[in-house]
């Protein structure tokens, strides 16, 4: 009996460390994203999918626009997000507590000692993704490169191969995020109670002007209500997918184009009456 009972707990034993070996290793890869229950999500679909929490997918759209801003090639936003997935997971990492090392910051944990800008510059969402995509075009021949060949081009970091296992997911981003596909961000949302930091219509539209730069002139708003025009359907679907992206962290209840509507009541794209040239998106009244 004393046997048995000891291969028992061998055996129970062998199995925990294993699978908390392979937990860490999946960690440390990179690759595991431990879901909170009940929690908010979005996710991206274009020939696979990414899901993402609301905090992830809003830096992530806001990358993409400064990119769309600054009339980068799709290419460069691909590589951008595949850095910010490596470096930061998509969050806006401020402490050396967050895991990064020596002043790392940001997204991108750029370091003002290097000169990326000041600490707090560095921690603005937009001014770290205009400096990375400055560097990069600045890198000859980086088009033709790999991902992980470009991204360390300009990060220089001590583990040059780690961004090439984010360039599918940061694909994924890319095609939804520059408009690519209709219809291919979608995010849960806080149910019927909206964020402590529910944005104004006016507010929102500042928001899509700081990011899109002049690509967002004729943005108007009228009470609740907020509308883009849009030149042509990638264009639309830029604003749309933006607005779904970051409509867990405002409080944006619906966003309409061309035939589609997402609902923060279902989460999802379904049919709708048909919008013309432009983006409608329903946020908090007022401003």
């Amino acid at each position: 009996m004393k046997g048995r009972h000891a291969l028992t707990v061998l055996v129970i034993l062998v199995v925990v460390f294993g699978v908390g070996g392979y937990l860490a290793r999946q960690q440390l890869d990179g690759k595991l994203e431990l879901p909170r229950l009940g929690a908010p999500e979005c996710v991206a679909r274009a020939d696979g999918e990414v899901r993402l929490d609301p905090e992830q997918m809003a830096n992530a759209a806001t990358i993409a626009a400064v990119g769309i801003a600054r009339n980068v090639p799709d290419r460069a936003v691909v590589v951008a997000l595949a850095t910010a997935l490596q470096e930061s997971k998509l969050r806006n990492l401020e402490h050396l507590g967050d895991g990064n090392d020596h002043d790392s910051l940001g997204l991108f944990q750029q370091r003002p000692s290097q000169g990326w800008g000041t600490a707090k510059q560095i921690m603005d969402p937009r001014h770290a993704a205009r400096r990375f995509y400055i560097s990069l075009t600045k890198v000859k021949g980086w088009q033709k490169m790999r991902v992980t060949d470009a991204a360390q081009r300009v990060q220089r970091s001590a583990y040059p191969e780690a961004y090439e296992k984010w360039a599918d997911d940061a694909t994924v981003l890319t095609k939804v995020l520059t408009g690519q596909q209709a219809g291919g961000v979608t995010c849960d949302t806080y149910g019927e109670d909206s964020p402590d930091a529910a944005a104004t219509s006016k507010v929102l539209a500042d928001r899509m002007k700081a990011d899109f730069g002049t690509k967002a002139k004729g943005v108007t708003t009228e009470g609740a209500a907020l509308r883009i025009p849009a030149a042509n359907s990638k264009t639309g679907w830029q604003f749309a997918h933006w607005l779904v992206a970051h409509a867990p962290l405002t409080g944006v209840t619906r966003v309409t184009y061309a035939d589609q509507q997402w609902s923060a009541g279902d989460g999802a794209w379904s049919s709708a009456e048909k919008v013309a040239e432009q983006v409608v998106a329903e946020a908090v009244a007022g401003g």
